[in-house]
């Protein structure tokens, strides 16, 4: 009785502390209450009894009048001022009143719910139920313990059950990673768990399994229960040397912990080798290659403990993630961007004296407790995988593509001891359309909290954070267990405005079975889409832009002779070179008469078409002769070069001076035969494109 009274004081304090607040507001019911509608309330002030200043919402009047209409009306005798001017009282709508005894009574109303809710959230001990039958099997083959359960609970009451209660020793519940229950039946039907207090227990806590259905007087239900746990086994002895082999203890209960009576129990424990040190034998007790035996035991008191101890030869890794940072990018380009960083430690027996490479590598049995490779397995989907440490990428990793998953066998850059560590990163990308999923603008995010490091991994502390691209919204997060949820951030990147934001998960004590996805909803505008590609172009836009005006505007402040100098002579050869260009012309154009003439013999249309050529000719040749002039004073190397490109052309016009004469006096008249003209032609032709190439290599030097 004396517990119970205590419990029932501990389930009171909420319903003390609204009964304290009750009380310091209770002074206030004589009066009533109503709503002041002044006119302008955002510069109206209302004085009542006493001179005390009300809000412009609510104050104070003394009497509810009964109107002939049955509608209840108030007038406050209270002083408003507005805009400096005093207004007489007001006349109250009853809707708008009530009084602070109403409110008094709402609130002990809500405490006595409040106080009821309180003390239904803790459960009692149904001791209509008995555990028929307990099968425990205990896996201690690893680093983890996992303790399975298949328990057979019978109602032995009148009335049905909906609940069943589950316990762990208080001792190992900060050593607990997962919990699950599912029906025994041959559907195996997952059964929530929740966590919950029973009275009488204190702080003790316990897990709530809701049934399937309700179990009906004198039946059964098969339940199979499975806990991890880890640090549970201890190296003994501590430190071991390079060659000795590790040896671990496992301290737990030879009895199922439940909160029923069980009238049946065997535990069969399930150890990593043969080489069994010793074993707690409490009979019945039998061994068998690498199991032990216990029991079965029979009508066994709830929550009966007798210690049991296993000490036995373990190899298995004892691998402990100290922290893994998983980072989940996600694109709505295509894809999902993973990034895992990665510390971890060996915790089994510590090292002792020196290593020896030499012997590691020689022997077999060196270091057969160390950790030589981390094998993870990655998505099916999973590309571009990269494996780095802090110096950079680990090559020594060896990637295999299997039919549903992508197998990473990765070494480090030594093996790993007892009390060793290291650190990693290993990223990898995903397609989104696995993943993500849409309707509209609603966005839907299905994927891993944790994922896949090693076998029969341990993590103390995993942070998942999940960054969504810019201008996502309305976030919500649907965990399958439970986790917590640290405050939003933003992450900037490339072309990035107001951030992307990042929510940020974190779970302590997770193991493989929380490999499970969390979903992620959302709302993202798909026309932000275009938000990157325009950023681009308006920032290529502006860099030509830019440039336009770097390079067409002086901002010099004083003038550079030397520049503006080279800039004109710049212009002068440029301007040269078109007149050169145009004198060439005049050449081709000189050619194409002398072979008219050759064909028709007519030499007056020859002469006037010469005539023109000869104009065009002398205007460009005296162009160029200008430019002589006005290069000499700014460049005048580069004056005499075309002086000198001015004697080649007067000796390549003179030999088509020449070549006309030929022409005109003796291949028309029929002067010279055929031979001569021929032999003479030659001549001209070679003078011709010797001159031409002397004036093409000077006009190089000129670029």
């Amino acid at each position: 009785m004396r517990v119970k009274g205590r419990a029932l004081l501990i389930h009171a304090q909420p319903m003390l502390t609204l009964i304290i607040v009750i009380a310091t507001v209770s002074k206030y019911c004589s009066e009533t209450y109503g709503r002041v509608e002044g006119p302008n309330s955002s510069h109206t002030r209302v004085i009542g009894v006493n001179n005390v200043t009300y809000s412009t919402d609510w104050l104070p009047f003394n009497k509810q009048p009964q109107h002939s209409s049955g509608v209840a009306v108030g007038r406050a005798k209270v002083t408003i001022i507005t805009f400096g001017e005093e207004i007489g009282p007001v006349d109250l709508l009853y809707s708008e009143i009530f009084t602070m005894r109403s409110v008094v009574v709402l609130l002990c109303l809500c405490g006595v719910v409040l106080f009821c809710v309180h003390v239904k959230a803790s459960d009692s001990i149904n001791q209509d139920l008995v555990n028929k039958n307990v099968h425990r099997s205990v896996d201690v083959s690893s680093q983890l313990v996992r303790i399975s359960q298949k328990i057979t609970v019978e109602n032995t009451g009148k009335s049905g059950v909906k609940t069943v209660l589950f316990a762990v020793e208080q001792q190992l519940v900060k050593n607990l990673c997962f919990i699950s229950a599912q029906a025994g039946d041959s559907g195996k039907t997952h059964l929530k768990v929740v966590s919950t207090t029973v009275e009488g227990r204190g702080r003790e806590p316990f897990w709530r399994i809701n049934l399937e259905d309700t179990l009906q007087p004198g039946k059964t239900a098969v339940l199979d229960v499975e806990t991890v746990f880890s640090k549970l086994l201890a190296p003994l002895p501590a430190a071991i040397a390079q060659k000795e082999k590790q040896l671990v203890v496992y301290d737990g209960n030879h009895y199922a912990y439940s909160p029923y009576f069980t009238t049946k129990q065997t535990t069969v424990v399930t150890v990593a080798s043969r080489n069994v040190e010793s074993y707690s034998k409490l009979k019945p007790v039998s061994q068998s290659d690498t199991t032990i035996m216990y029991g079965p035991y029979e009508k066994v008191p709830a929550f009966s403990i007798d210690k049991m101890s296993i000490h036995y030869e373990n190899n298995a890794p004892f691998l402990t993630i100290t922290n893994l940072d998983r980072m989940i990018e996600v694109s709505h380009w295509g894809n999902i961007a993973v990034e895992e960083t990665i510390d971890v430690q060996h915790t089994g027996a510590i090292l002792k004296g020196p290593f020896s490479r030499y012997e590691y590598q020689r022997e077999s049995q060196s270091g057969v407790s160390s950790i030589k490779a981390i094998k993870t397995i990655l998505p099916a989907a999973a590309t571009d995988v990269y494996y780095r440490d802090e110096i950079g990428n680990i090559s020594t990793s060896n990637m295999r593509i299997l039919s549903d998953s992508v197998e990473l066998d990765l070494r480090p850059r030594f093996p790993l001891f007892g009390g060793w560590k290291t650190h990693y990163v290993i990223g990898y990308n995903l397609p989104s359309y696995e993943y993500l999923f849409n309707s509209k603008d609603d966005y839907l995010l299905k994927m891993r909290f944790v994922d896949h490091v090693y076998d029969d991994m341990y993590a103390e502390v995993v942070t998942t954070r999940i960054v969504l691209p810019e201008g996502s919204h309305d976030i919500q997060l649907s965990a399958p267990y439970q986790v917590e949820r640290l405050s939003d951030s933003l992450h900037y990147t490339y072309l990035d405005t107001t951030g992307r934001p990042v929510i940020t998960l974190r779970k302590r004590n997770a193991v493989e079975n929380h490999i499970q996805d969390f979903e992620l909803q959302y709302n993202f505008p798909r026309v932000l889409m275009l938000q990157e590609p325009l950023l681009v172009v308006i920032a290529f836009y502006l860099l030509f832009l830019l440039v336009i005006i770097y390079v067409r505007l002086d901002f010099s402040i004083t003038k550079d002779e030397g520049v503006e100098s080279r800039l004109r002579v710049s212009g002068y050869v440029e301007k040269l070179m078109g007149h050169q260009d145009k004198r060439v012309l005049t050449y081709s154009r000189f050619d194409d008469q002398l072979a008219k003439l050759k064909t028709n013999k007519d030499v007056s249309a020859f002469q006037a078409s010469i005539k023109s050529i000869n104009a065009d000719y002398k205007a460009e040749t005296g162009q160029i002769a200008d430019l002589v002039v006005k290069l000499k004073s700014d460049a005048p190397d580069v004056a005499d070069k075309i002086s000198e490109l001015q004697k080649l052309d007067k000796q390549l016009k003179e030999l088509y001076s020449q070549q006309q004469t030929m022409y005109v006096e003796k291949l028309v008249p029929g002067k010279i035969n055929r031979q001569q003209f021929l032999d003479f032609e030659n001549q001209l032709n070679k003078k011709k494109e010797e001159c031409i190439d002397k004036i093409n290599v000077l006009l190089k030097t000129l670029h």
